[in-house]
This record gives C-alpha cells, sequence and structure tokens, in this order.
C-alpha cells in the first residue's frame, strides 16, 4: 500500500487539487498550498527535500516577475479595459447595426464581426461579453430575436479575444512553452477568422432556414440628426483598424516585439478615449482600479502555478503520466485526441488560465516527442500547432456549463425575460461550431502553421 503512494503521489497531487477547485476556493491559494503541503508529505516520504522550497522563490522571481515578456500581459489588460470604457466598441456596434439593418440575421451578424474586430483590440472576455450584451441583446429582444441565438452568438463572438492576437492566453502560454509570442499570434490568425467565418456562416444558413428567429430591422433611418452614413464609418471603423495596425502589424513585421507593442497599444488607447471625449480623471482611475484587480489575480495564479508544477515534477509526475501512455498503446494520433478530449472536458469545470498552467507544462513535453509524420511538415512545428489546439480548444471552455464564464455574464446584464435555460440552449450550436474549427484545425496544419512559417520562418 504504502509503495503504491509513494508511486502515485503525485496523481494523489492533482485529485486534491480537482476537488478543492470544485468546491469553489480561490485558486491562487489552493496551488500554492497544495503545492506546499504534498512537498510536505513528499518530504515526509522522503520524495522531496525541504530545501527544493527554496526552488519556489527562483521559479517564482524568473517565471513571473522578472519576465519581460509576461509584461505584455498587464499592458493589453489595461488597453481593453480603457477601450471598453471609453466607450469605442458602442460606437462600432452601432456602425455595423446601420450598416447590416435590412439583412436578415444583421443584428447577429454584426455582433459576430464586432467581437472578432474587439478581439483584435480588447481580448477581455468579461468587458466583451457584458459590453455586447447590454449594447446589442435589448435591440434583438426588440426585434423579436429567438432568446437562445441571440445570448449564442454574444457568448460566443465575445470570447474570441482570448484567441484572436493580441490574446493573453498566447502571451502566457509562449512563456510556458518557451515558445515565441510572435509566431503564436500569427498563427492564431487564421484559426480566429476560421471561428468567426463558421459563426457568420451559420447566422446567415438559420437566417435564411428560419426567418423569424432573426428578422431584420427595417428600412428606418438610425442616423442621428446632421450625421452621415461615410462619416459614421470614418469614425466607428478608423480608429480601432489603426490600433488593430500599430499593436499586430509592429509585431508581425518584426518591428517590436509583443511587450513593446502592447505598450503601443495603451498609448493608441488613450489616444481613442481623448478623441471620444471621454478621457477623465475618474476613468483613468477607474480603468487603473480594474486594471489591477485583473492583473494581481493572473500573476498570483502563474506563481502558485509555477510552485505546483515543480512539486508535481519533483514527485514524479511525469514518469507516471509517461507510463500510462506507454501502458495504453495509443500512438501519436490518440495521444494527440487524449489531451484534446482531456483540455475540452476540464473546460466544463475550469478556467482556461487554471488549465493552461497546470495542463500545459505536462501535456507540452510529451506532444513535443511525438512523430506525426508528414502531417506536420517540421517537427519543430508541432509543438507550435498543439498550442494553437489547446488555444482554440478553450474557447469551448467560456460556453460548456455548468462553470461557462461567459454564460453567467450573458445572463448577469440581461433582462429578466432571458432565461438561464435560453442561454443554454443558444450557446449549444456554437460549442459545436468551436469543435469544428478545432477538427479543422487538426486536420489542416497549416491553418496555424503556414503565416508563422511564411513571415517568420522557422
Amino acid at each position: 500500500m504504502m509503495d503504491f503512494i509513494t508511486t502515485n503521489l503525485s496523481m494523489f497531487m492533482f485529485i486534491v487539487l480537482a476537488a478543492l477547485f470544485f468546491m469553489g476556493l480561490p485558486v491562487g491559494f489552493v496551488l500554492g498550498g497544495v503545492s506546499l503541503w504534498f512537498g510536505l508529505i513528499g518530504w515526509g516520504l522522503d520524495l522531496f527535500s525541504l530545501v527544493e522550497f527554496f526552488n519556489f522563490m527562483h521559479r517564482i522571481w524568473g517565471g513571473a516577475a522578472d519576465n519581460i515578456v509576461l509584461i505584455a500581459a498587464p499592458l493589453f489588460i489595461f488597453m481593453g479595459i480603457l477601450l471598453e470604457k471609453s466607450e469605442v466598441a458602442a460606437d462600432l456596434l452601432r456602425c455595423l447595426q446601420i450598416l447590416l439593418k435590412r439583412v436578415p440575421g444583421g443584428l447577429a451578424l454584426g455582433v459576430a464581426i464586432m467581437g472578432t474586430i474587439m478581439a483584435a483590440t480588447t481580448g477581455i472576455i468579461g468587458a466583451s461579453v457584458v459590453m455586447l450584451s447590454m449594447l446589442a441583446l435589448p435591440a434583438m429582444l426588440r426585434q423579436n430575436y429567438d432568446k437562445g441565438l441571440a445570448t449564442g452568438v454574444i457568448c460566443a463572438a465575445g470570447t474570441l479575444g482570448i484567441l484572436i492576437p493580441p490574446s493573453i492566453m498566447l502571451v502566457i502560454m509562449g512563456d510556458i512553452m518557451q515558445l515565441s509570442t510572435g509566431k503564436l499570434f500569427l498563427g492564431a490568425v487564421f484559426p480566429g477568422l476560421l471561428l468567426s467565418a463558421l459563426y457568420v456562416v451559420y447566422i446567415v444558413l438559420l437566417s435564411w432556414w428560419k426567418p423569424h428567429m432573426a428578422p431584420a430591422l427595417g428600412s428606418d433611418d438610425d442616423l442621428h440628426e446632421g450625421e452621415t452614413l461615410p462619416g459614421l464609418v470614418l469614425k466607428a471603423f478608423v480608429p480601432p483598424t489603426i490600433l488593430i495596425g500599430l499593436v499586430l502589424g509592429s509585431i508581425f513585421l518584426g518591428w517590436a516585439t509583443p511587450t513593446e507593442a502592447a505598450g503601443v497599444g495603451v498609448a493608441g488607447a488613450v489616444l481613442l478615449a481623448i478623441m471620444n471625449g471621454k478621457f477623465t480623471p475618474r476613468l483613468m482611475t477607474e480603468t487603473v482600479r480594474i486594471s489591477t484587480l485583473t492583473i494581481g489575480m493572473v500573476f498570483l495564479i502563474i506563481m502558485a502555478a509555477a510552485c505546483f508544477s515543480y512539486v508535481f515534477r519533483s514527485l514524479g509526475g511525469d514518469d507516471v503520466i509517461h507510463g500510462m501512455l506507454d501502458a495504453m498503446g495509443l500512438g501519436p494520433w490518440g495521444v494527440l485526441l487524449l489531451f484534446l478530449t482531456a483540455i475540452f472536458l476540464m473546460g466544463f469545470f475550469f478556467d482556461w488560465l487554471e488549465i493552461i498552467l497546470i495542463v500545459v507544462p505536462i501535456f507540452a513535453p510529451i506532444i513535443a516527442t511525438l512523430d506525426f509524420g508528414t502531417h506536420v511538415a517540421m517537427p519543430s512545428e508541432v509543438v507550435y500547432w498543439f498550442a494553437i489546439l489547446i488555444a482554440v480548444n478553450l474557447q469551448t471552455s467560456f460556453l460548456t456549463p455548468p462553470f461557462g464564464f461567459a454564460l453567467f455574464f450573458v445572463k448577469g446584464s440581461a433582462p429578466p425575460s432571458v432565461r438561464m435555460e435560453d442561454i443554454y440552449k443558444g450557446i449549444i450550436p456554437f460549442v459545436l461550431l468551436q469543435l469544428g474549427g478545432l477538427a479543422l484545425t487538426v486536420a489542416f496544419p497549416d491553418l496555424a502553421l503556414w503565416l508563422p512559417r511564411t513571415l517568420m520562418g522557422n
């Protein structure tokens, strides 16, 4: 019995972690506490040395506090919150609604396009989903849209920012996997646009097949007095487009690192707030407050996860997983399918940050050793392909009950007439579309690999 516990102590560590997560305890404290206690248990079983606890400080400092790449994450968070608070998105959505008002499903199409554009400027999921809910959901309900469709497209479009660059997820994942953030940004462009295109095609087909679910707005002119359509388009589209070009263009063309580009993005967001007449001391104070809380939560989890992965590996977790996979005899494709299925199922219960900080350090080294033959042209690209597959897969974690955060964001900002059952019903087609996008990226790796290979080489 003692031999079994000693051999599988790392697996017990994972089980305890999952159980405490289900109890709703704070993630950062759970990760840190489990690391400490299992380190002490490992010391008692002569599997872990007390002096190894000093390595926590090295990993915390070098892995998070002194990490130049991770500076991009706070900057992108600040940029996204400032853009949401300065109402740049509100002008953009209103413009899309006017342009598409005569098209069946025009409001839903506007939300899908809006989510894609804002994903490339904000990347803050909670802010994007709440903003779309407050701006677009009342209008769709007034037009007698199906409640499931209305809430489903808001949930799906509002979460594109976690995949489409500049994505905070890709910044953190690149640091964990020691990959180029610029290549990950390039690799996520086509899969992100693919998901957006799948949403648009679904809305168009559904509006044609069942027009009562997504009626057109009609021909009423919604322009304000003295306002022209070209002027509105110029005001609504040009500023976000310039900001996207400054941030992503500077990264893709090699003019700036992601961290430097994030600084440019913050400066651009401040300039847009000034142009919109929304730049006030109160706005900046609120933006700094929300950003600080978000950044503090993210870095606490990053630091605690670094400690967890260290103890997990010291207790032989990697060896146990390798042994289990060898015993299964799955082969490269079986291992890939197993990992993607596990990540999808974890998305029902855990946040994306928890998943990548716990799972990626375990799965990525195993995937890097697998041979997928000619399916992936160069072995060095396998780990980049896997990283993008994880990012596409984790889109579903925001939509799948019981703990899909986008569902609660929409419910919290929706009128009482929208029930939780309507939201659950509405997200099902979009989760299937996301899985379809994942399957296409598995089947055609060049969706994730061609652009970085072409623009940045090997």
